[in-house]
C-alpha cells in the first residue's frame, strides 16, 4: 500500500529514487551492448562472399518510420528513430567484384534488348537519347573483345521495350515502343535467321497496346510465351499472357494462344525457362505516359510501383509465388544469366526516393539458387545501373550499356552509356 500511496501522490522516498537511476542506467547499458553486437554482426555479415537474402533484409528494412517522418527536408536526408534516411539507404551490403573494361559498345543504349547465341551477344535497338532511337543491331564477341556486324532492323520494328527469346539460331522479336519518346506500343513481330541475317515476319500479338513484354523459349511444348508488360497508353499493367508454337523460325499457327494470366502486370520483368520451367522476376506497375497533347509524345512521368515479387508456372498451368527478390528490381528484363541452376542478376532499379521521388538504381549482383530457392548478394557493380545487358562465357560475367547514377553517393540516373564491363564469376 505504501507504494501505491507514494504513486499516487507522485512522491519518491530517496533509496526509491536510486533505484529508478540505476535501472536507467542499466538500461541504457542493455541499449549499448546491443547496438555495439549489431554493429558487429553486420560489418562481418558485409564482408561474407555471399550475403543471404535474410541478412540483406534486415538493412533494407530499417525504416519502418519513413512514411510517417516527411518533413520540410530540402536535402536527401531524413531523420528517423536513431537512423538518417539518406540518398543511398537502398543499397545492399555486397561483396567486392573486380571489373574490367572491355571494349565499349558503338552507340549508348537505354531500353534496349540483347540475347546470347554461343559467344556473340545481339544487342538490338533502344534509347540513344529520348528523342533518338536506334533500328539497327550491334554484335558483340566475347571471346575478341569487339563490336562489329552492326546490320538493320526491320523498318516497321519497333525501336524499343522489344521482346527478345532464341532457340539458338533465330531471334525471336515481339511487340515494343515505336519511335523516341513515350509513343504507343505495336503489336508487330519480327524473326532473326542470325546466319543468314535475314528477317521474316511472325504473327502479331492480339494486344496491340503491350509493351515491354516478357518473352521466353523454348517453354512448354516448345511455344513462344509473351506476358505482361503496359497495355496502350504505357501505364496500366497488362496481365495478358500468350503463346505461338515456332520451330526453326517459323511459326506452327496463325494466331497467338491464350494462357493463364499472370498474377501481377507491369513491364521491365525478367523473364526465364529454368529446369523446364517458365519464371517471372520483378518488374513494376505503371511507367512513364505521353504528355497529354504534345505533338512529340513528350514523356511525362506518372505513379509507378516497383515489386519484388517472383512467380513460376507450374504443371498444372497455374502460377505460384516463390520466395521474393532481397528487395524490388524493374528495368531487368535482359540484365541476367542463367549459371549453376542459379539465375544472375545484374542492376535494375528499386522503388524510388520516398522524400525526393527520384529513381534509385541498383548496383548489386544478385543471384537466386534454384535448389535452395534462396537469393543472396553476391556482388557490387562498378555503379549502379539499369537496363543492363548480359552475357557469360568461359567463366566471365559481362555486362554492357543502360543508364547509370550521377555518382556513389547519389543512385538517381543520368548517363546513358556504352560501357562494356566483365567480372569473373564462380558459383
Amino acid at each position: 500500500m505504501v507504494g501505491i500511496r507514494y504513486a499516487a501522490s507522485g512522491k519518491h522516498s530517496p533509496s526509491r529514487r536510486y533505484v529508478l537511476v540505476l535501472v536507467c542506467i542499466a538500461l541504457l547499458g542493455v541499449v549499448l551492448v546491443s547496438d555495439f553486437f549489431w554493429a558487429s554482426s553486420s560489418s562481418s555479415a558485409a564482408a561474407s562472399p555471399y550475403f543471404s537474402v535474410r541478412r540483406s533484409m534486415r538493412w533494407f528494412t530499417l525504416f519502418p518510420a519513413i512514411a510517417r517522418a516527411k518533413r520540410n527536408a530540402k536535402g536527401l536526408k531524413l531523420s528517423v528513430p536513431g537512423r538518417e534516411l539518406n540518398a543511398t539507404f537502398a543499397d545492399l551490403p555486397a561483396p567486392h567484384l573486380e571489373w574490367e573494361a572491355m571494349a565499349e559498345a558503338p552507340v549508348p543504349r537505354l531500353d534496349g534488348s540483347a540475347i546470347q547465341i554461343k559467344d556473340l551477344l545481339y544487342v538490338l535497338a533502344g534509347y540513344g537519347t529520348i528523342d533518338y532511337v536506334h533500328s539497327h543491331v550491334d554484335v558483340y564477341n566475347f571471346s575478341a573483345n569487339s563490336w562489329g556486324g552492326r546490320f538493320d532492323m526491320p523498318k516497321d520494328m519497333a525501336h524499343s521495350h522489344i521482346g527478345v527469346a532464341s532457340d539458338g539460331r533465330y531471334i525471336y522479336v515481339v511487340s515494343g515502343q515505336y519511335g523516341p519518346q513515350c509513343r504507343a506500343p505495336i503489336s508487330r513481330s519480327f524473326v532473326l535467321d542470325t546466319e543468314t541475317k535475314e528477317w521474316h515476319s511472325l504473327p502479331p500479338l492480339p494486344c496491340p497496346g503491350t509493351e515491354t513484354i516478357c518473352p521466353c523459349y523454348p517453354a512448354v511444348e516448345g511455344r513462344l510465351h509473351v506476358m505482361g508488360g503496359s497495355k496502350e497508353d504505357r501505364h496500366e499493367p497488362a496481365t495478358e499472357h500468350w503463346s505461338l508454337g515456332v520451330k526453326d523460325g517459323k511459326a506452327l499457327e496463325s494466331e497467338w494462344r491464350s494462357e493463364m494470366p499472370i498474377p501481377r502486370g507491369g513491364p521491365h520483368r525478367a523473364c526465364i525457362v529454368a529446369n523446364d520451367r517458365l519464371l517471372v522476376i520483378g518488374g513494376q506497375e505503371g511507367d512513364f505516359m505521353a504528355k497529354p497533347g504534345s505533338p512529340i509524345f513528350k514523356c511525362s512521368r506518372r505513379h509507378e510501383v516497383v515489386y519484388a515479387d517472383v512467380y513460376v508456372l507450374g504443371d498444372d498451368r497455374r502460377w505460384k509465388e516463390l520466395p521474393p527478390m532481397p528487395k524490388p528490381n524493374s528495368h531487368i528484363e535482359f540484365a541476367w544469366i542463367l549459371l549453376n541452376n542459379s539465375i544472375v542478376i545484374v542492376g535494375g532499379t528499386t522503388e524510388k526516393h520516398p522524400l525526393t521521388k527520384k529513381m534509385i538504381l541498383v548496383g548489386e549482383v544478385l543471384r537466386f539458387d534454384l535448389g535452395s530457392m534462396e537469393w543472396t548478394v553476391i556482388g557490387r557493380m562498378p555503379y549502379r545501373i539499369k537496363t543492363t545487358l548480359v552475357g557469360f562465357l568461359d567463366g566471365w560475367l559481362y555486362f554492357t550499356s543502360g543508364q547509370r547514377d550521377r555518382g556513389p553517393d547519389d543512385p538517381s540516373p543520368r548517363k546513358v552509356v556504352g560501357s562494356t564491363w566483365r567480372t569473373r564469376l564462380r558459383l
